[in-house]
């Protein structure tokens, strides 16, 4: 019976891709790819033959309803990101919830994601979170900091290195400078760092040594006075 599988993908050790997601991308019939550039890295590594195409945030509002007419044709398709959960910050919810939506079986897989061990990497509280991904770059983003300077839960972010220097501003003019943060860089890679400390204080430090790769972004909650 056609499906959509949702395979998640090494989010830069490719000894983190597990045999399941290997499997899966070898017996499906079409493999949707973020880049298939990038991925087209990986299937090689791992001898994947199966046939891509490109499904993207610039081209997904487009194509869902064809894929899952593919799909309920008898087409099994796997969805995959260029690193990590489909979905968790990239393409994908829409396709999901179409297929969902026109009752065709979906099975997302285990596997990599950045927030989850940047999380744990913190030794902030993590029964209970929030995972916010991206703030708004312009529009929305004062407003959804004020909303968040009053969260007691432990608040997730992903960031780009070129505006975490801004992001962090930001966290110590809403948050206020003592309010612990932590910086997770390069998961799972060479050069992997995490850098604890006040907001002042992770902000001094990336200031002085402007970061590189892919980051996240770990806030303690606010206390109670």
């Amino acid at each position: 019976m056609s499906k959509l599988f949702i395979v998640p993908t090494p989010i830069g050790n490719l000894k983190d891709m597990t045999f399941r997601a290997v499997d899966v991308l070898k017996q499906v019939d079409l493999i949707l790819a973020e880049d298939t550039r990038t991925s087209g890295k990986l299937l090689k590594h791992f001898e994947i033959n199966t046939p891509s195409q490109s499904h993207h945030m610039h081209n997904e509002h487009r194509t869902v309803e064809l894929l899952v007419q593919k799909i309920k044709s008898g087409t099994t398709v796997a969805l995959i990101s260029d690193a990590g959960t489909p979905a968790i910050s990239d393409p994908g919810f829409l396709l999901t919830r179409a297929c969902i939506e026109h009752q065709i079986e979906v099975d997302c897989l285990p596997g990599a994601t950045a927030f989850v061990p940047a999380l744990v990497n913190s030794g902030m509280p993590n029964d209970k979170f929030v995972f916010e991904g991206f703030l708004p770059v312009k529009k929305g983003r004062q407003t959804r900091l004020l909303l968040l300077a009053e969260e007691t839960r432990t608040i997730i972010f992903y960031e780009s290195p070129h505006k975490l220097i801004k992001t962090l501003t930001h966290f110590c003019e809403y948050f206020g400078e003592d309010r612990p943060v932590s910086v997770s860089r390069e998961m799972t890679k060479l050069y992997e760092e995490t850098i604890r400390g006040t907001a002042k204080e992770v902000l001094q430090h990336y200031t002085a040594k402007p970061p590189k790769g892919e980051i996240v972004i770990v806030v303690g909650g606010k206390t109670k006075d």
